[in-house]
């Protein structure tokens, strides 16, 4: 009979993985309603604005803080990702800590049956969006072998994120690899290894991944790439007197007519994938005399919406570092900045509706890959939470990515962003 008290929760979504724990002290639970069975609900056929507006903010919201706690290194996040892993932790909470969660998740106006409605449908539009571009959004939860969670808990994660349930013996020397396998496979191999280690105290994985694969509408030529240069960002190399002002990138280079946008702070373009561009990669290029971090000032909800419905079709030359980026990042100081606190703390932590014993988080970790070269882009992210238990035509314009750049891919029909960084120095080809 395993011992509840040495056991843990680990929850991880391939972008985001949490990791809980038992916490060492018994509290009162408060009762929520059940979830209905989403067999009986019937999948409307476009996005609920409402989960679409919360993912951006929270998506904006992630993406800033981690931009003050990693600042001077490249980023790269899945904010759909993340945000889908919590959901799967949110199916198990109640009280204070359930009323957090969806405050931080911007999701308050919300009931936790429309919320799962909404991700069910947004997932089913995500991956059917374009035949000629391959979007995979995948869930799973590994369970340790002995220990109880509450049917409705694993039912509603079965239902809605068509979660893979299994059971899993956490002291066999196979357990992570195993892990870790899925991990692999739902990511086409480009994230390996989401899970070290499984200790003691471990008992539970939610795991989430999204994988992202997406050819050019209009593919640049290899023949017009060549090296250049790509000027940093002069605040971040002050400090290192024997770090160049330039790196040599690889800059692709095409022509044609682009969705585009320039305003007095930036330049910025959009670039299609597959025949029916539904979903595009968003470059936006500070102008020389500004900087991304006067972007970042710029970036929120209101001006972006604002600024999505302000390309307009244009001619020009769009010049782009061809680049590969894997990120890593550790998630549970920005959460908690975000106002997740309970989560984390075993004497306020509210699992009631995931299981009887008493679990808290203690990890969350998430992973990124992204490539770009002159066929398309290929993306893919992983996460882990750890539970311890017209008039005249304008001119052409032209672009040249050659300094620090944000940057994102976006569902254009729903506005979901898939994914979003930025590329303050880019990696040795």
């Amino acid at each position: 009979m395993i011992n509840p008290k040495i056991l843990a929760t680990a929850i991880g979504t391939l972008l985001l993985l949490l990791g809980c724990s038992f916490a060492q002290q018994p509290k009162t639970m408060a009762s929520d309603p059940i979830v209905p069975s989403a067999q009986t609900l019937q999948t409307p056929e476009i996005a609920d604005e409402r989960l679409l507006e919360a993912n951006a903010k929270f998506g904006l919201n992630l993406f800033r803080q981690l931009q003050q706690k990693d600042t001077g290194k490249n980023i790269f996040i899945s904010p759909t990702s993340v945000a889908n892993a919590l959901s799967l932790l949110l199916q198990g909470t109640a009280g204070e800590t359930q009323q957090e969660m969806l405050k931080a998740l911007e999701l308050r106006d919300m009931t936790l049956t429309d919320i799962n409605r909404a991700n069910q449908t947004l997932h089913q539009l995500l991956e059917n969006a374009d035949p000629s571009v391959r979007v995979a959004i995948a869930n799973s939860i590994w369970m340790r072998q002995g220990v109880a969670f509450k049917p409705e808990f694993l039912q509603t994660n079965r239902e809605y994120y068509n979660s893979e349930v299994s059971e899993l013996d956490f002291s066999s020397a196979d357990a992570a690899p195993r892990i870790n396998r899925w991990v692999s496979d739902k990511t086409n191999n480009k994230i390996d290894k989401m899970v070290d280690s499984i200790d003691p105290q471990q008992v539970l994985f939610l795991l989430n991944a999204i994988y992202f694969k997406g050819d050019w509408s209009q593919k640049f030529d290899r023949a017009q790439t060549q090296e250049k240069p790509f000027f940093l960002n002069r605040e971040q190399t002050v400090k290192d007197s024997d770090r160049k002002a330039s790196v040599p990138v690889a800059m692709m280079s095409q022509t044609g007519e682009y969705r585009y946008l320039e305003n007095e702070q930036f330049q910025a373009v959009s670039l299609p994938y597959g025949k029916e561009g539904r979903m595009s990669f968003y470059v936006f290029l500070p102008k020389s005399n500004s900087s991304l971090e006067s972007f970042y000032q710029q970036l929120t909800l209101v001006n972006w919406q604002t600024w999505m419905q302000r390309f307009s079709r244009r001619d020009g030359k769009i010049e782009l570092p061809r680049f590969k980026l894997e990120y890593e990042t550790q998630l549970k100081e920005v959460l908690e900045t975000l106002g997740l606190k309970t989560i984390f703390d075993p004497n306020t932590a509210n699992f009631s509706k995931m299981t009887d014993a008493s679990v808290v988080v203690d990890r969350v970790k998430h992973k990124s890959f992204v490539e770009v070269n002159e066929e398309g882009t290929e993306a893919a992210a992983a996460t882990s939470i750890g539970i311890r238990v017209t008039s005249m035509p304008p001119p052409p314009f032209q672009m040249t990515v050659d300094r620090p750049f944000f940057f994102a891919i976006r569902d254009n029909r729903s506005g979901e962003v898939l994914f979003m960084g930025s590329m303050l120095e880019p990696p040795s080809p």
